[in-house]
């Protein structure tokens, strides 16, 4: 329906104006039930029905000095139809159901008033039908011949199986305003298939009732598969070029090129470097991104003996940014200079560590500020404050709500995916590069498919439309 521009017709009926309703029934049920509402656009129906491994019972009875639970031994086939999981059970059942017949039939000599005798037909009536439906079902009956418990246990649940998911099917075309009309059940002239072993008892089984076929692959996620496969196959691809030493060529990106220099101009200005890892939980993959430019931030900074900052709102960021900051100075090969108190907890409160950050910008008055990770509301608030004090701003993220402030009030911007792009970048390093590259082949391919695909349909040639998922 998304890609049908308007109105679409058959003949003089708008089937956007109807809605099909389809009903299915097993053996087991004894009415129709709803199973899907479809639009009148639609051509097909797709009925997902879950395979089932297990029967529910309800506890009939709680032993506690044993602690055993009671279960009901007996369990339905399909409609009318009931049996045992033991066969000397089913014995016992027709055992008693003959002389129940007996008793009844015996006791009508001597019963007097004609609501009496009418209640002993009844009984007979019903015990006979009973012991007739274990005696003479085809399906009992074959269970039955089957001595071994295990094998006979299993051929019933087989053909449970089949009992509880096969359904005939009615659909009821309506348009919403209390008018309809109502198909006749589907029935087929051949049965679909033949030769089961399981359904051969089983009353128009192939021809009205359906079993769903084993859906192993959903097929309308072939191309999905197929994408996967060939983004594994140029990743493969790229990192073994970029192992072997090709010069994999990645975009220029301002922001990232200009790091250096502002850190350098932090240096030449003797002033410290605030970064803002984010303002979101490690969770995030915009912080993760964010700490992995720090990672280069702080190794550069270590080599420049200049001091950096690195507030935190996230408990559980402190420490790893901590160890982050450590470890580019022993990289630095300075690790004299490291202050653990330089990255510092603030506050868990959204504002509050707003307040705090700004006040560490006019307090030490930074020369560099960096802005990495994920930002709410807070963004413009921070930036802004930067930005008075005359600092160099570099900032990314990946919330479109927060990109038109950072360009804004920032010197740079790393917008979206750039910022995943940085760490690669600025590293060089082997599998990073290449899973970016890789990337950025895979996008080639889909703008290829997106354009092949609006030209094909505008020529009316829908295939390669029709052979992607709808969404």
């Amino acid at each position: 329906k998304s890609l049908v521009p308007g109105p679409a017709f058959l003949g003089d009926e708008n089937l956007s104006n109807y809605e099909y309703y389809v009903y299915k029934k097993n053996y087991t049920s004894p009415e129709f039930r709803l199973s899907k509402k479809i639009a009148g656009t639609e051509r097909k129906l797709s009925d997902n029905i879950r395979h089932g491994v297990t029967n529910f019972k309800i506890v009939n009875k709680f032993d506690a000095e044993k602690k055993l639970f009671l279960f009901s031994p007996t369990f339905s086939i399909q409609e009318g139809v009931r049996t045992n999981l033991y066969l000397s059970e089913i014995e016992k059942t027709k055992k008693t159901y003959e002389e129940e017949i007996a008793e009844y039939t015996a006791s009508k000599d001597t019963l007097e008033t004609e609501a009496e005798l009418a209640e002993a037909d009844d009984a007979i009536k019903h015990y006979t039908e009973q012991l007739a439906s274990l005696n003479e079902n085809p399906i009992l009956k074959k269970a039955d011949s089957i001595a071994d418990y295990k094998q006979r246990i299993k051929y019933l649940q087989k053909v449970r199986q089949h009992t509880v998911r096969s359904f005939e099917y009615k659909i009821i075309k309506s348009d919403g305003k209390a008018r309809f009309n109502e198909s006749p059940v589907l029935v087929l002239d051949e049965p679909i298939e033949t030769g089961n072993l399981y359904t051969e008892y089983l009353d128009e089984w192939g021809t009205r009732y359906f079993m769903p076929w084993s859906n192993w692959f959903k097929m309308s996620m072939l191309p999905t598969l197929l994408a996967s496969l060939i983004f594994g196959c140029l990743v493969f691809i790229m990192i073994n070029k970029a192992k072997k030493g090709h010069d994999l060529y990645v975009r220029p990106i301002a922001g990232i090129q200009e790091i250096d220099n502002a850190i350098g101009r932090a240096t030449e200005m003797g002033k410290p470097i605030l970064f803002v890892p984010g303002t979101s939980s490690i969770g995030d993959v915009a912080t993760l991104a964010g700490l992995a430019i720090l990672s280069k931030v702080a190794k550069k900074a270590a080599e420049y003996d200049t001091k950096i900052l690195v507030p935190c709102k996230d408990y559980l960021v402190l420490p790893i940014a901590q160890e982050i900051v450590k470890e580019a100075h022993y990289e630095a090969g300075r690790p004299d200079t490291f202050d653990k108190e330089s990255v510092f907890f603030i506050t868990s409160a959204q504002f509050a560590f707003v307040a705090g950050v700004n006040g560490i910008m006019i307090r030490e008055k930074t020369a560099t500020n960096f802005y990495m990770g994920m930002f709410r509301a807070e963004a413009l608030l921070m930036t802004e404050t930067g930005s008075s004090t005359g600092a160099i701003q570099i900032s990314g993220t990946d919330a479109i709500t927060q990109i038109p402030f950072f360009i804004t009030t920032c010197d740079y911007t790393l917008i979206g995916e750039e910022l995943y792009a940085a760490s690669a970048y600025m590293a060089r390093e082997p599998k990073q590069l290449g899973t970016l590259k890789a990337v950025d082949y895979l996008k080639l391919l889909i703008l290829v498919f997106i354009i092949s695909g609006t030209i094909l349909s505008t020529s009316h040639l829908t295939f390669l439309m029709n052979a992607l998922p709808e969404k």
